[in-house]
C-alpha cells in the first residue's frame, strides 16, 4: 500500500518555511501578553519575507527582554545590560547599517533605568523597531509599579499608584521618532499591521504594546489588565497593511480611509472610525493622546508618521560597506594624516 503524498511546504517570498522565524519554547507565564507579541513578530517577519539572518534582535533585562529568544532563531542576538538596549542597538547599526534591528524592551527597562538612553535614541531617529512590552509592573521582582503605571491604578496588595506615568508615545513624538504606534497584545489584527508598517518604515519605530502581566497585574483595579483594555481600548482607526510586493488595487471612498505610503512602497490603510485623523500632524497626535488620558482611555493605532526626517545613519553619511567589515587600511589614519590633525590643534 503506497504512502499518502506529503503536502507541499508553505514558503514565504524568500523561499523559507516559518520554522527559522520561530525560536525556543517560551518560559514566560501561561497567558502572558508578551507571548502574543512574539507570535505577531514571527508572523510579520515571515509574511513579509525578511531573511532572518539580516536581522539583529536586542534587549535589556526583564520578562520582556527574554522574548527575543522565542523568535527569529537564525538572527543575530544580544541581551544587553538593564536599560542599555537603545545604546547597544545604535552601536550595532553603526557597525553594520545593512542589518534590520529590532529591540524588545519593557516598561521598566525603557522608562526607568533606561530612560536616558531611550531619549537619545529618540532624538537621533535611529532606524530600528523598538517594541515596548508594557505591563505597568516589574514582573521579575514581585510586581512593584513601573514608571508607566497609571495614576490611581492598584496593585494586588491594594497599594494605589500616586505618581504620574511616563507615556512613551508622547516622548517618542516630542523627541523625534518617526513612526509611533500603540496597541494591545490581545488585538492580533491591529498589532500585526502595525508591526508590518514598522518593518517597512525607514526610521525609528516606537511601538508601545499594552501587555498584561497575568501574575502581578491582571486584577481588578489594574489599568493594564485584559479586562481594563477590553473596556477602555479606544482605537483611532482600523489598520490594514499592503506590502509593496502585493500592490493590490483597493477601493477607498473619500472620507472613509487614509493611505500612508511607507519608504519601500508599502501602504498603511487607516480606516476612519469616529474621527478624521491625520497621522502626519504632530500637534494633533499630541492632542489626541492627552485627550485620551483625560477620558481615561487607552488610544491604540498608528498615532504619528513622519516620512521626511532623515534617520541617524543617513545623517552620518556612512559608506555603503558596513564599517565592521572595512579593512584596517580604510579606518586607521596614516601617520601623515594624524600629524596634520595634531598640527591643526596647535
Amino acid at each position: 500500500m503506497s504512502a499518502a503524498p506529503s503536502l507541499p511546504k508553505k514558503l514565504n517570498r524568500a523561499g523559507l518555511e516559518i520554522i527559522p522565524y520561530r525560536g525556543s519554547k517560551t518560559t514566560l507565564c501561561a497567558g502572558c501578553g508578551h507571548n502574543s507579541i512574539t507570535e505577531r513578530l514571527i508572523e510579520a517577519f515571515w509574511e513579509l519575507g525578511v531573511e532572518p539572518w539580516r536581522v539583529a534582535k536586542l534587549s535589556g533585562i526583564g520578562c520582556s527582554s527574554k522574548t527575543p529568544a522565542y523568535f527569529l532563531s537564525q538572527s543575530h542576538g544580544f541581551n544587553a545590560v538593564h536599560g542599555r538596549a537603545p545604546t547597544v542597538a545604535t552601536g550595532t547599526l553603526l557597525a553594520n547599517h545593512q542589518l534590520m534591528c529590532v529591540v524588545v524592551s519593557g516598561d521598566g527597562d525603557t522608562a526607568s533605568i533606561g530612560i536616558g538612553h531611550f531619549m537619545h535614541m529618540l532624538r537621533r531617529n535611529v532606524p530600528l523597531i523598538y517594541v515596548i512590552e508594557n505591563n505597568g509592573v516589574y514582573g521579575l521582582t514581585k510586581g512593584q509599579f513601573s514608571a508607566t503605571a497609571d495614576l490611581g491604578s492598584k496593585l494586588k496588595t491594594g497599594t494605589v499608584n500616586q505618581l504620574h506615568p511616563v507615556d512613551c508615545c508622547l516622548a517618542g513624538i516630542e523627541m523625534g521618532a518617526t513612526y509611533i504606534a500603540r496597541s494591545f497584545s490581545g488585538d492580533k489584527r491591529q498589532l500585526s499591521a502595525i508591526l508590518k508598517g514598522a518593518i517597512a518604515h525607514n526610521g525609528l519605530s516606537i511601538i508601545d504594546v499594552i501587555s498584561p502581566c497575568v501574575t502581578f497585574n491582571d486584577h481588578e483595579g489594574s489599568t493594564k489588565s485584559y479586562a481594563w483594555m477590553k473596556d477602555h481600548d479606544e482605537p483611532l482607526h482600523e489598520v490594514d497593511f499592503v506590502p509593496s510586493f502585493e500592490d493590490i488595487s483597493v477601493e477607498i471612498e473619500e472620507g472613509e480611509s487614509r493611505v500612508v505610503r511607507l519608504h519601500d512602497g508599502s501602504r498603511l490603510l487607516l480606516h476612519k472610525l469616529e474621527r478624521d485623523y491625520d497621522p502626519s500632524n504632530k500637534i494633533h497626535a499630541l492632542e489626541v493622546l492627552h485627550e485620551a488620558e483625560r477620558r481615561n482611555e487607552v488610544l491604540t493605532g498608528v498615532i504619528y508618521v513622519d516620512r521626511n526626517r532623515p534617520n541617524f545613519t543617513e545623517m552620518l553619511d556612512l559608506v555603503d560597506q558596513p564599517l565592521a567589515t572595512l579593512p584596517e587600511a580604510r579606518v586607521r589614519p596614516t601617520r601623515a594624516v594624524l600629524d596634520q590633525i595634531n598640527e591643526e590643534f596647535r
